[in-house]
């Protein structure tokens, strides 16, 4: 359910439940922006489809785990589905805050997005 902050935004449903399943997205046009909704095991998340290095359409490219190393050639995956690679320049963005990976001074901007009862809802204000 939508909680009191959403109260002052504009509401726009943006899909069934079922139609946005865990691990997909959806890229939705509201007030002449794409927004980019996805569903991360069950929970949604809504980035601005716009990458900030140059502009490219950050949510249309590839999500993946983030990928860790303590040294050397081993590596692990964590956070499975959580990371947007932008398809331009590959910079790569964390879908749940919109902080680019190298640094949280660099961001997408985010919006709220909820599920009410078989509605995926995106909230936006004025500026969209």
């Amino acid at each position: 359910m939508a909680d009191d902050s959403n109260s002052n935004k504009h509401r726009h449903v943006v899909a069934k439940v079922d139609e946005l399943p865990p691990g997909e997205r959806k890229i939705v046009k509201i007030s002449g922006r794409e927004i980019g909704v996805f569903n991360v095991h069950g929970e949604f998340y809504a980035l601005r489809n716009v990458c900030p290095h140059k502009g490219g359409p950050l949510c249309k490219g590839r999500i993946r785990p983030l990928i860790v190393s303590a040294g050397g050639t081993d590596v692990a995956y964590e956070r499975e589905d959580e990371i947007l690679k932008c398809p331009w320049h590959q910079w790569e963005y964390d879908i749940k805050t919109g902080e680019a990976l190298f640094g949280s001074n660099l961001r997408v901007r985010t919006y709220s997005v909820c599920q009410e009862d078989d509605d995926v809802v995106l909230y936006t204000d004025r500026r969209v």
